[in-house]
């Protein structure tokens, strides 16, 4: 999905089990570039994707996804991210629960941010809010959301769709991501008439013999509700499972196209967070 969305700009996307090794390999084909001018991080800080040019192969940064439990790594910046739908779970550690590490690793954080802050009650993000501040009170904390802004269909990934595609129509909520909750309520607030559920587990990659039950469920609420159910994704199960999902015709299969956007809450903002990123980092590179 991110080298979809980042095609034809300057970054490079790396997977490995080993960030130190996967980093290391990049940073020695491709070199590195001072970080601390103003231009670059007005470049990495940008909403617009960045232009290659003549020395844009260069890497300036590193960013690590799940990266805060891989202590061996020197590091400038952790910003955790925080599911405010589910924040802890039932706060056990992994294998007995979601956690990858105690409440109390917050310490070590520099940002938190807590998602779906537009789907959790104000009482309930204060409440997140203090616990976090608890652990560390200096701790800066700031809100984001997913705000969808089209579809596209499972065979052109160039169709935009308007969101209101789905208003008043039976869906089928097809995922296998990690937190199902949040990309339900996003799709329950675009005005289906009925939304159905059927998830898998994060990560899972769909087999043709799912093909099966999915077209079980969809002739069953094509049956209780008279029409043909739209199956609705995330641009991450698409990817992932495209494949498979182009075989569900005659059903519609619709990718739900979203971006991460931090809101204003309570003094905190998007302009706010982007100048205490500039700060931290500054700080530390000196």
């Amino acid at each position: 999905m991110l080298e979809r969305h980042l095609m034809g700009t300057s970054v490079k996307v790396g997977v490995g089990a080993n960030r130190a090794a996967t980093a290391s390999w990049f940073l020695d084909r491709y070199g590195y570039i001072n970080s601390c001018t103003n231009a670059f991080f007005e470049k990495l800080l940008s909403v617009n994707k960045v232009d290659t040019d003549a020395t844009s192969d260069k890497i300036g940064a590193a960013i690590l996804d799940d990266g805060m439990q891989h202590v061996r790594l020197e590091r400038d910046l952790d910003v955790v991210m925080v599911n405010g739908l589910t924040p802890w779970g039932n706060n056990q550690l992994i294998p007995f629960g979601p956690l990858r590490e105690p409440l109390s690793a917050l310490a070590r954080a520099d940002i938190v941010v807590i998602h779906h802050a537009d789907l959790v009650p104000e009482p309930i993000l204060m409440n997140l809010k203090r616990r976090i501040q608890d652990i560390k009170e200096s701790l800066p904390v700031f809100f984001s959301r997913m705000v969808s802004s089209h579809f596209f269909t499972v065979h052109n990934v160039d169709t935009k769709l308007p969101l209101s595609a789905v208003h008043s129509r039976v869906v089928l909520c097809l995922s296998a991501i990690g937190s199902p909750n949040g990309f339900v309520k996003c799709v329950e607030k675009l005005g289906p008439l009925h939304v159905d559920q059927l998830h898998y587990s994060d990560h899972y990659m769909l087999q043709p013999t799912d093909i099966c039950l999915m077209r079980r469920k969809l002739e069953e609420l094509c049956h209780s509700f008279g029409s043909r159910p739209i199956v609705v994704t995330t641009e991450k199960d698409y990817d992932r499972d495209r494949e498979i999902l182009s075989q569900l015709c005659p059903f519609d299969v619709l990718v739900l196209c979203s971006q991460l956007q931090i809101v204003p809450h309570n003094g905190s903002s998007e302009k706010r967070f982007k100048e205490l990123l500039k700060q931290l980092l500054d700080s530390r590179s000196r």
